[in-house]
């Protein structure tokens, strides 16, 4: 689900303090989102620096796990989960490896998923040149590759993308 090549680009970007910090932003919904529906266990897919996990603020407790192939600590591929927030991962990933990633994102979500995309270009670079945003697409181009595999429950645009909820085929 990521070349070699990337995972050690990815790496590199990691250890900017200022890269993979948009969970932040996007915790009070997700923590709403685990208090009304009383969530107990949440995946992080693509979790960065772990940041979402560190921002939720929930009434209840709840197992957070994290997964990212850039993290060797959390590369491992991970269980499905009640919920599962990617946020601002999506794009980031290479155009040849996104079915299958969606695909392991529909694999993972047992019930519920939050997933948040920005469409335009990233501040950040890779050290080729290339905008850290390797896919560059409206939420047009992106809702039918999220429908095909899940019931949109919630779609969301926001400044610089937007934002679903989605839920799992069957539950």
């Amino acid at each position: 689900m990521i070349s070699d090549e990337y995972r050690k680009e990815q790496e590199l970007l990691h250890e900017n303090p200022n890269y993979g910090v948009a969970s932040k932003e996007y915790a009070p919904m997700v923590s709403a989102f685990i208090n009304k529906v009383g969530i107990t266990e949440m995946l992080d897919y693509g979790a960065g620096k772990g940041n979402l996990g560190k921002s939720i603020e929930v009434n209840h407790d709840v197992e957070i796990r994290q997964y990212d192939p850039a993290r060797p600590e959390w590369s491992k591929s991970p269980d499905s989960c009640q919920f599962v927030a990617c946020i601002d991962v999506l794009e980031h990933i290479e155009p040849d490896y996104l079915d299958a990633v969606l695909d392991d994102l529909q694999r993972c979500v047992e019930f519920f998923g939050f997933f948040s995309i920005h469409t335009g270009p990233a501040v950040k670079k890779l050290s080729d040149g290339r905008n850290a945003h390797l896919i560059q697409a409206p939420s047009s181009w992106w809702l039918p590759k999220i429908q095909a595999r899940f019931n949109l429950i919630t779609f969301q645009l926001t400044e610089n993308g937007f934002f679903v909820i989605v839920k799992k085929y069957g539950n």
